[in-house]
């Protein structure tokens, strides 16, 4: 079974908190956890890198205690290396940062490995793919897709992201790369299926559940 996946040959969801009852959390994903979501995605904002500003590593310590799921960190921050470890000592088991921000980024990753967590590549919309982030491809567990502009959530899918995935595909069969494929932003019963058929192997999906009256029903659409 891959590292993202509850159960084998399905794709993953992962309902992100961004969109959750934020006076509720804990039960949030409790009940998430018990509808079938296979990880907890945690948008961390800094105000700087995006706009907006969210939650830190206190929030994600009090989730660990409070689920069985991994905690899947995306940093939309403009210093991760200096964030990382507060999120992995709070019990994160994944964490991605942003291929836009400056840094060494096979640095970050060998120390987010090091560190006993899954360490993810982040692409914005308007970012191409061009050979020197392919050479960089082998240093990380997972690329994010993001499919709307980072920072806020309950945008609308963004199409044009899906060729990007596709390629990923492609450059991970030809480099023969063990990496999953995630994608976030927009993703709901009628875009997960596109997103899919790119090659996602995780979908992040924040309205689309916790603003639902069935949390099950909507994973389950979600992931079929």
């Amino acid at each position: 079974m891959n590292w993202w996946q509850r159960v084998p040959a399905r794709t993953a969801v992962a309902p992100s908190i961004l969109a959750a009852d934020a006076a509720r959390l804990g039960e949030e994903v409790a009940l998430v956890e018990a509808a079938g979501a296979d990880l907890i995605h945690l948008d961390v904002m800094d105000g700087h890198f995006v706009p907006n500003l969210t939650f830190g590593p206190q929030v994600t310590a009090a989730l660990s205690r409070s689920t069985e799921l991994l905690l899947d960190c995306h940093l939309m921050v403009t210093r991760p290396e200096d964030l990382y470890e507060s999120f992995v000592a709070a019990g994160a088991g994944a964490v991605s940062f942003h291929y836009e921000v400056d840094g060494d980024r096979p640095g970050l990753a060998t120390e987010l490995r090091g560190a006993g967590v899954r360490a993810g590549l982040v692409l914005n919309p308007p970012t191409p793919l061009e050979e020197e982030l392919r050479a960089l491809l082998p240093c990380f567990d997972f690329v994010l897709v993001m499919s709307v502009n980072p920072g806020f959530g309950g945008q609308a899918f963004l199409p044009e992201v899906l060729p990007k995935l596709s390629r990923l595909r492609q450059w991970r069969e030809e480099d023969g790369l063990d990496l999953a494929l995630e994608i976030d932003g927009g993703i709901g019963p009628a875009t997960a299926p596109l997103a899919i058929e790119a090659g996602a192997d995780i979908l992040v999906a924040g309205s689309a559940v916790f603003r639902s009256s069935d949390y099950a029903a909507s994973i389950a659409a979600i992931r079929s």
